[in-house]
């Protein structure tokens, strides 16, 4: 029988989230005719009670496991040797910070699969936190504009039990008629939709946005044929414009006339034009005075050139001087304040855990149990046996610290 073992997470800060649930692991069980054990943790947004209260033993050592679950990167000394291994290991972009983790991995003849790439036949992703991520980001958005403001008040999530007690808060909330435009169609913008939505706040078409005047807050969301144009002005092509994105430029300047708040959830290719620059924003037209960039695509490789680094969930806002370009104290009369917290689903632990985990139990669970060469696990299979799989054998310059 196949035993599944949910770690500990060790990396620092430790992350509250979890691959699945006390319910979850308790149906994976008895669903999948296998075993599973949980290491106990002080830290998860489920205590080691609710796991034990189902029938869900607690092992610290996890070494008769043949499959270990995780969120985050794994700490190398943490690592047990020939395991299969699968968390978010930030390693296929060659991320100078996770070299030695990859290495760990290669040596220590680990196999390892990254959530990331699991995907479906047309690369589609199988799971992800992206959706949580939209549905935090653009409450804190709004959160930092009442902050700067002092318009309204809303509580941090991170400090509320579930979205559950968030929701109720917002049947009270009274807003200021603000403009706000969202970028992107994906999980992430989905989020973010859903949480405006929940706010009350009424969704309004890009033309309406542009042209109208408005008594109440109002959002508009935004796609690559809305904010870009080929340089030499042929038709929009939205495979063109992905396939060759230097070919193009922003016309989002409209937007940013009219938006109070900017949400970016959008994919960044470095090849595509960015939204505005930052000579832009000294402009007396530029009217944004909060970004929040869920994305969190740090400049130069970013697409909003204010978020020049992440924030964490402590410390969420910085302010981008639109005098010196510069990183500024945030809510003062120069800046343009910017919320880009890079682990946003972590404030809604125990919905965001619920979400992923049932994706992987819909997913990724039977073909990962199933074994051999599922096309699904070989997709997301990064190093099989402390080796690169050929998909990814791109990394091996990396791995080598070339």
């Amino acid at each position: 029988m196949i035993k599944i073992g949910i770690i500990r997470e060790g990396k620092v800060p430790p992350d509250k989230r979890v691959p699945l649930t006390p319910e979850q692991c308790a149906e994976a069980r008895d669903s999948f005719n296998l075993s599973v054990a949980v290491q106990p943790s002080p830290v998860r947004c489920f205590t080691d009670e609710q796991y034990a209260a189902l029938g869900i033993p607690l092992q610290e050592d996890l070494g008769d496991c043949d499959i270990l679950l995780g969120v985050k990167e794994v700490p190398v000394d943490m690592l047990i040797p020939g395991k299969t291994y699968l968390f978010f290991s930030h390693t296929i972009k060659k991320q100078p910070y996770n070299r030695k983790l990859l290495q760990a991995v290669l040596e220590k003849g680990i196999s390892l699969i990254d959530y990331e790439v699991l995907t479906d036949e047309k690369g589609v992703r199988l799971i992800a936190f992206g959706f949580y991520a939209g549905v935090v980001g653009a409450h804190n958005t709004l959160w930092t504009w009442g902050q700067r403001t002092g318009d309204f008040k809303l509580p941090r999530l991170h400090e509320c039990h579930d979205y559950a007690e968030a929701l109720e808060t917002y049947k009270t909330l009274q807003l200021p008629p603000l403009r706000i435009v969202l970028t992107g169609g994906g999980r992430v913008s989905s989020g973010a939709v859903k949480n405006l939505l929940d706010m009350g706040i009424r969704q309004v078409s890009p033309a309406e946005f542009l042209e109208q005047d408005f008594s109440e807050a109002v959002f508009t969301q935004i796609h690559a044929a809305d904010y870009a144009e080929r340089k030499d002005g042929s038709p929009f092509e939205k495979s063109h414009f992905y396939a060759h994105g230097d070919e193009y430029r922003s016309k989002f300047a409209p937007f940013y006339r009219k938006a109070d708040i900017f949400i970016n959830g959008i994919y960044y290719d470095q090849k595509g034009p960015a939204f505005f620059t930052t000579e832009e924003t000294t402009r007396d037209d530029f009217h944004i005075r909060v970004i929040g960039d869920i994305t969190c695509d740090i400049m130069p490789d970013s697409s909003v050139p204010c978020t020049i680094r992440p924030c964490k969930i402590a410390d969420p806002v910085y302010g981008f001087s639109r005098t010196t370009g510069q990183e500024t104290a945030p809510y003062t009369p120069d800046s343009i304040d910017v919320m880009a917290i890079d682990n946003l689903p972590s404030e809604l632990p125990r919905d965001a855990s619920a979400f992923f985990g049932r994706q992987l139990l819909d997913n990724v669970l039977g073909a990962l149990i199933q074994g051999g060469d599922n096309p699904v696990v070989r997709r997301g299979k990064i190093t099989e046996n402390g080796h690169l799989t050929p998909h990814f054998s791109y990394l091996e310059d990396y791995a080598a610290g070339r």
